[in-house]
């Protein structure tokens, strides 16, 4: 039998319109066009007069207190208004973006900036579902990225970056004490110290629960610091080697759970959580993904001012977390002007200074002139921040499918019921 329309057999015709339907459905919609940054005055025109809808992990007053000052700043010197949306997850942007493209709304999304990383950004760039490739270094503010010393900017959680977002801020993972009550010398250096240390002081260390980041991320430092082999790590999770390579792993959890606060049978719900505990005298070692953390806390009242912090001399992980553009981004030049501004010398300064969030900046020191570097000279980083050189390796952070599967893991294993 032929199809009447070609003369191609209609049995093998079918099979290429569904293959070819099946590709076009995995692929999803190609990058969107839009405004180009390259130029960048047709951008700041195009932007006057429209509302990015940015959308944000929203459990911290200082952060929400920061983006509230950008988008002031914004709407005075560009007429863009901005709106937080302030998330508890980001995957509940990036699962309304997923939504929107499967009902066809391929413009007027209800997303136009989202703070992202690691494992939503792989999600999101699978799909699909991000502003053309290349539009972060094309930024006017681009020219001031350390992208040279610092690697995780163009590789995010082992995925190249390809500008599909635009760096906001480093992070460390760095530990806390309070010296009132614990001995600096007593102080674990590693993975397997901090276990003996926590059978030393049971009830005394605890971390939060899976898939809350900073739990997932504890869980992702103990892997990489006991793994086999840990080059494995930067590669896709197989599921045949699994069990051998995370093996180390749930054995040390299996060791910890016994002397951990309330015994492990509750974990606190998030790092503010943590936090909380540490400042009620439950908790005598917490941890976070920013070195200035803890001093901001104390200047913020949040922790007594004896807490100091400390870092293994083996190395924590650390990364870049970044601002991308939905494809379907219905403000995309106000999204790129609100990307650039979040990468001026005095937006990065800011938000550096532990009074106002404490966020490491991208920037390079040495391509910044004299009144732009003074603003990061001026700055109290406080007691409790390490120096640069006190922080440690810089370990990677693990293929987004790692983080994706232990959470699984621990959850099958350690969760509340379990």
């Amino acid at each position: 039998m032929l199809n009447p329309a070609s003369g191609i057999p209609a049995e093998p015709f079918v099979r290429r319109l569904i293959l070819l339907l099946a590709v076009l459905f995995l692929a999803g919609p190609a990058h969107a066009a839009g405004p180009d940054p390259a130029n960048w005055s047709e951008v700041l025109t195009s932007a006057r007069g429209e509302t990015v809808y940015f959308d944000a992990w929203g459990g911290s007053q200082n952060v929400n207190a920061y983006i509230e000052w950008a988008g002031s700043e914004l709407f005075k010197r560009y007429g863009v208004k901005i709106v937080e949306v302030k998330l508890a997850d980001t995957t509940d942007a990036v699962a309304r973006i997923v939504a929107e493209k499967a009902a066809g709304k391929d413009k007027g999304g209800s997303v136009d900036l989202i703070w992202i990383n690691g494992e939503n950004f792989a999600s999101m760039k699978r799909r699909r579902l991000l502003f053309s490739p290349g539009w972060a270094e094309k930024l006017p503010n681009w020219k001031y990225v350390d992208f040279e010393t610092k690697p995780t900017i163009r590789t995010d959680f082992t995925i190249p970056v390809d500008g599909l977002e635009s760096p906001w801020g480093m992070a460390k993972l760095v530990f806390f004490y309070d010296q009132a009550r614990t001995d600096p010398a007593t102080l674990p250096k590693s993975a397997k110290d901090l276990l003996a240390w926590a059978r030393e002081h049971p009830g005394r260390f605890s971390y939060p629960q899976p898939p809350d980041f900073m739990g997932s991320t504890f869980l992702k430092q103990v892997l990489c610091e006991l793994a086999p082999d840990p080059s494995v790590l930067q590669k896709p999770v197989n599921e045949i080697t699994f069990g051998e390579v995370a093996a180390p792993l749930f054995a040390y959890l299996d060791a910890l759970k016994p002397y951990l606060w309330r015994h492990g049978e509750a974990y606190p719900k998030n790092y503010l959580a943590m936090k909380q505990l540490m400042a009620d005298g439950e908790l005598d070692i917490i941890f976070a993904f920013n070195p200035a953390e803890a001093s901001g806390a104390i200047e913020q009242g949040q922790l007594p001012a004896t807490v100091r912090s400390f870092t293994f001399p083996g190395g924590t992980l650390a990364n870049t977390h970044f601002v991308a553009i939905p494809y379907n981004a219905a403000a995309k030049a106000g999204a790129l002007v609100l990307a650039d501004f979040l990468l001026s010398p005095e937006a990065q300064a800011r938000k550096q200074d532990p009074k106002v969030w404490g966020d490491p900046t991208v920037l390079a020191m040495s391509k910044l002139d004299a009144k732009d570097r003074a603003r990061f000279d001026a700055i109290d980083l406080g007691v409790a921040t390490l120096k640069p050189s006190e922080l440690g390796p810089a370990l990677p952070e693990p293929h987004p499918s790692w983080m994706e599967r232990i959470e699984r893991e621990w959850k099958k294993r350690y969760g509340v019921g379990n």
